[in-house]
């Protein structure tokens, strides 16, 4: 979540880098390396890709109705998780823009009326399970709208400035924020997930800034609704690695987005993402997932779009979150190729276009279902960086598990170059997968494109 004028403050991120292991049951302890961790991940996750939906701006009509339609097209695009942002009702007082933001809760239990009934949203839970997919919405605990009925009937569950009066957090107004000392408010927001999870049959919660909530109460979550749903998931907008402990499935990739973004303007090199991963492996358990993006709706409204952001390295930068280990996210609009900066609280919906990045998506899409190399942590094949001879230009790495491989290399600059790999590390017969042709990729010099990349698969 952020608003107009608020950067979203990032603490130290890393990458999991995992070895891995495949499973045939509902849920599986896959074996673990590193710090402690007792989640145990849903076997449906383990080679899943998410979505994230602007519901307000995905139509003309901004429905869940009109949303419901495009479901196909997203089961042809190749994705299984759609994250929906907040459905609740929106706050009036002090709201932001028209229409307000979806993060300014008025009413934790009930729809937001802009985009149907709980009956639409229930038909859109069914539609999207009848296709095989899962859905899981964002939900909202370190802050209430002004106008949220728990203002006057709880406000002890508030926090309260030096002179007693309940304050915003940052500067977003339009929200007042929660003081999670308060057993009552621990035990409303349980029971009130719980209640979505009995009344719609949705998979999970995507947290909003969940650093900003103790992780004692964390904790607490999803024990309590593993009683209504054993294999739900759990998403944290947050970087904290002691949020896997005992609660969260997946936490957020912020910093490797941000080098990300500095690679692409020639701010940061190969180097600094080697730096990123090597920590990583020392700080983080080989089953914790974290969540790769080229975008996503802060990102796109506040800081800019993937073209204005990574300009022409925005291809390579997708095959990217695709094959270091972790889940990749796909923001709405991206398969369409969009350029537009998305309002925040007002409509503006997407331009829905023909694009190449559709059939990108689809075959990446395709690539981590199919090769259990690129699955999951605690699922997939573990990351092995391979020496190329131009090392701060290119990432070239190595994941393997069984008779499943895939080498990937990516020139990460806006030069063309020239690499060879090892014959001990990227031995043997292969197929390049977006050609389809045959090749063994130490045999000699591989050259590549400004941006270019190249996978190698067996």
């Amino acid at each position: 979540m952020k608003r107009k004028s608020f950067a979203l403050i990032s603490s130290i991120l890393l990458m999991s880098l995992f070895i891995s292991i495949s499973c045939t049951t509902k849920q599986v302890a896959p074996v673990q390396q590193g710090p402690f961790t007792s989640v145990v991940h849903p076997d449906w996750i383990k080679s899943a890709v998410m979505y994230e939906v602007n519901v307000r701006q995905y139509t003309p009509e901004g429905t869940f109705n009109a949303f419901a339609e495009k479901l196909p097209k997203l089961k042809e695009l190749g994705v299984d998780i759609l994250w929906l942002m907040p459905v609740n009702p929106i706050g009036e007082i002090n709201r932001k823009g028209p229409l307000g933001s979806y993060y300014s809760v008025k009413d934790y239990r009930a729809i937001n009326p802009e985009f149907g009934t709980m009956d639409d949203f229930k038909a859109l839970v069914k539609k999207t399970h009848d296709l095989g997919m899962h859905l899981i919405i964002d939900w909202v605990p370190n802050h209430s709208s002004w106008d949220n009925a728990l203002v006057k009937s709880n406000p002890e569950w508030y926090a309260k400035d030096s002179l007693g009066k309940m304050f915003s957090p940052w500067d977003w107004t339009d929200v007042v924020k929660f003081d999670y000392n308060q057993k009552g408010l621990r035990e409303y927001m349980i029971e009130t997930m719980k209640f979505w999870l009995n009344e719609t049959k949705l998979d999970g919660f995507r947290y909003d800034v969940a650093h900003q909530v103790p992780v004692d109460f964390w904790n607490e979550v999803r024990p309590a609704l593993q009683t209504v749903k054993p294999d739900i998931l759990l998403l944290a907008e947050a970087e904290q690695r002691f949020l896997h402990e005992k609660s969260m499935d997946l936490t957020y990739g912020w910093e490797m987005h941000h080098i990300m973004n500095q690679v692409a303007q020639s701010k940061a090199t190969v180097a600094d993402m080697d730096t990123y991963f090597e920590k990583a492996a020392k700080d983080y358990n080989t089953n914790d997932i974290r969540i790769y993006f080229t975008s996503n709706h802060d990102e796109n409204s506040w800081n800019g779009t993937e073209w204005e952001r990574m300009g022409k390295a925005t291809p390579v930068m997708t095959v990217l979150t695709y094959t270091i280990p972790g889940m990749p996210l796909i923001y709405s609009g991206q398969e369409a190729g969009s350029t537009k900066r998305l309002k925040f609280f007002e409509k503006d919906p997407i331009v829905w276009q023909e694009h190449p990045f559709f059939a990108l998506y689809q075959k990446l899409d395709q690539l981590k279902r199919e090769n259990q190399a690129l699955w999951n942590p605690g699922f997939g094949g573990n990351y092995l960086r391979l020496t190329t001879g131009k090392d701060k230009q290119v990432l070239a790495f190595k994941r393997e598990i069984g008779t499943n491989s895939v080498i990937v290399v990516l020139n990460l600059s806006a030069e063309q170059v020239s690499i060879q790999l090892s014959p001990e590390t990227a031995g043997g017969k292969y197929t390049e997968f977006f050609s389809g042709k045959k090749s063994k990729p130490s045999s000699g010099s591989i050259a590549l494109e400004p941006w270019g990349y190249l996978v190698f698969t067996k």
